[in-house]
């Protein structure tokens, strides 16, 4: 599978400009990741990109990520882009075995906290974004409290990355993507 298939499957499912933003966030830091473990940017992308597709149509659990693997099953998509996609879920039972599918736990939940510190700068920029301004949030359980900082914790683990370096890394992909993302500053 490519990146122009997981679009179409991803914007076929998505509609919310906001997850559709994840999802690139997702991809970027999937690509950044691929690229530092030697890995094939092209499917840690695509993986990236479609982690979430069916979250909009199927949010709670355990259908989400079941009714995922479902649609891309019947749509012939290879099994080990499908187990990825689900083992990103904790709550899916599916266990993450590869680096590729340790790396998507370990990026998904970080993004959404980079997005929430860039919103809250007067510039609304990516680019005045530090590793320092997402640790002092960190902290701040109020703020962002969707975001699961156990599990951005353990990803890391699972990745063997010193959890500053894994901020830097995913910070330096999205910054890549910014204007995508909508945050290139005002």
């Amino acid at each position: 599978m490519n990146r122009e298939q997981a679009w179409e499957l991803l914007t076929e499912y998505t509609k919310n400009p906001n997850l559709i933003k994840h999802a690139l966030a997702v991809e970027a830091a999937m690509r950044a990741y691929a690229r530092r473990f030697g890995e094939d940017e092209e499917k840690w992308g695509v993986v990236g990109l479609v982690h979430d597709f069916d979250y909009e149509k199927f949010p709670t659990v355990p259908e989400h990520t079941t009714e995922g693997a479902r649609i891309m099953r019947e749509r012939g998509w290879p099994e080990e882009l499908i187990h990825a996609m689900q083992s990103h879920a904790d709550y899916s039972g599916v266990p993450r075995d590869s680096l590729m599918e340790k790396t998507l736990f370990a990026v998904d939940e970080l993004t959404g906290l980079i997005v929430a510190v860039a919103l809250v700068r007067p510039s609304k920029s990516i680019m005045d974004v530090k590793v320092k301004s997402v640790k002092k949030k960190w902290t701040d359980k109020a703020f962002a409290a969707g975001v699961n900082r156990q599990d951005i914790e353990k990803g890391a683990a699972e990745l063997g990355v010193d959890l500053s370096e894994h901020i830097a890394i995913v910070l330096e992909a999205m910054r890549g993507i910014a204007d995508e993302l909508g945050l290139a500053g005002q």
